[in-house]
């Protein structure tokens, strides 16, 4: 099949076109796989076929590492060619779709621009909501899939009422859910989690025994389009930045020396402050526009709250009894109980901007500005919101 300009198609592996075929009654829906060419994946959709559903593989070629010595995992075009010897292992047909554009607009650009201001973004969430359930959704509809399937390490139930429900995963140690507190009821209706039930040792064994090659692949890099350093990577992307060394100070303004310029610096840092004081010293804040870094003690790093904003709730709406939830401030944060206040209009409800103030029942140390603040009870999800600060902060 050649290119097609609709879809942005790159090639297809399989000698048919199930995509354009309607399954007949009764048949269960086709299942879009994104497959990144990594272990997860490549078990999902493995399970998937084996249960009978019928599969495609779809996976997204997101950003361009021609010009870069070192590949990361998910995403480039050396990991797009394990996706394709695996479906065509296990019999699947596959299509690439050309996506850069739209990673780079919703994901590579506002991670750039966040640690310009100042901010500790997290680009995985991002890329969960705006490409895998957004816009690889609508490719994927559009091709004729009526769900999506990802490896991702989480669960959907469902309660008594129909709403569709976000919990972690098995796997604790894998569990994937803080970077899915966006998706909504839609979303979660035409998404499948494979894995969801399973432990990474169990998924490893699953494709050992299926002859994968990619058995014995590593874990992906935690940010997926960086090669050398966070850093460096802005540096490279923003070659007109002034480099100007930052004022380091204290929360009482005593000067301390200069460092570094302020996008090399995030919130709860201890290492390469680039200042002596005969301490160990934080970060506490970030401040661009005063070319400041403000550091203290551990215990001036600790807050107890922090305001939102983007509030949002995966059943559309606040739960009924706010007793009992965790909030995670960080992916391995390990949750401290707290109250959600709404502070916005319709109560922070999806569709609002959703300003929040949550507040913890201790107080919790590096509350990062950009990070995401994530809502838990027991093991499901309820929602969560986009950290703007820490109550209290420098």
């Amino acid at each position: 099949m050649t290119r097609g300009r609709q879809t942005d198609v790159l090639w297809v592996r399989g000698s048919s076109d199930p995509l354009r075929a309607s399954p007949r009654s009764g048949e269960p829906p086709l299942t879009a796989v994104a497959m990144s060419g990594g272990l997860d994946s490549s078990v999902a959709a493995l399970l998937l076929q084996r249960h009978g559903v019928p599969v495609v593989g779809l996976s997204m070629l997101l950003w361009d590492r021609s010009q870069q010595v070192r590949h990361g995992r998910c995403c480039g075009s050396l990991d797009l060619g394990d996706a394709r010897g695996v479906a065509e292992q296990i019999g699947l047909p596959h299509y690439t779709l050309r996506m850069d554009g739209e990673f780079r607009r919703h994901v590579v650009d506002p991670f750039v621009d966040s640690y310009v201001g100042g901010r500790t973004p997290s680009p995985c969430i991002s890329c969960n909501t705006e490409i895998k359930f957004e816009a690889f959704w609508e490719r994927a509809r559009r091709l004729g899939a009526g769900r999506i399937a990802t490896g991702h390490y989480a669960r959907i139930r469902q309660d008594g009422e129909g709403r569709y429900e976000l919990h972690t995963a098995v796997d604790e140690s894998k569990d994937q859910s803080y970077f899915l507190f966006e998706l909504t009821q839609e979303q979660l209706s035409r998404a499948v989690f494979p894995l969801g039930e399973l432990t990474k040792v169990e998924v490893r064994e699953l494709a050992r025994e299926a002859r994968l090659a990619v058995a014995e692949k590593g874990e992906s890099m935690e940010i997926c389009f960086v090669d050398r350093g966070v850093r460096e990577f802005i540096e490279d992307e923003r070659p007109e930045l002034p480099r100007v060394p930052a004022r380091v100070t204290t929360t009482a303004g005593e000067e301390l020396g200069e460092g570094a310029p302020t996008y090399r610096y995030t919130v709860g840092q201890r290492r390469g402050l680039g200042v002596a004081a005969g301490r160990r010293l934080y970060v506490l804040d970030v401040q661009p526009d005063a070319n400041r870094v403000v550091v203290g003690d551990r215990d001036e790093l600790l807050a107890p709250g922090l305001v939102g904003r983007g509030l949002h709730w995966i059943a559309g709406e606040p739960p009924r009894d706010g007793a009992g939830i965790q909030v995670r401030i960080r992916s391995r944060h390990p949750g401290v109980a707290a109250t959600v206040e709404s502070a916005g209009a319709n109560g922070g409800t999806n569709g609002s901007p959703g300003a929040c103030r949550v507040r913890f029942r201790e107080p919790q140390p590096g509350v990062a500005p950009g990070q995401a603040a994530v809502f838990y009870r027991g093991t499901q999800v309820l929602g969560g919101c986009w950290i703007e600060g820490a109550i209290g902060a420098a």
